[in-house]
């Protein structure tokens, strides 16, 4: 006799998402979007900030600075 092949059902464990209230899962995920958000402001200005101080600091150097960056070697132009 041939026996039959047994259907097992596995089961998945229990999620915490499975255990939560559905409102408080979508309010936490509502918030984990705002902090995220938070942060990429934050990144953003902070970015900006680094920007325009390296344009002041650009915007402030002397002539001789500026020679001293230059890639060019300006003793061949003499």
């Amino acid at each position: 006799m041939k026996k039959k092949p047994e259907k097992r059902i596995v089961e998945k464990p229990a999620t915490l998402g499975d255990l939560l209230n559905k409102d408080l899962v979508n309010e936490l995920k509502e918030k984990k979007k705002e902090l995220e958000n938070q942060e990429a402001q934050k990144i953003q200005a902070q970015e900006e900030k680094k920007r325009e101080e390296r344009r002041l600091k650009e915007k402030n150097k002397s002539f001789e600075e500026l020679l001293n960056e230059s890639e060019f070697n300006w003793k061949d132009f003499k």
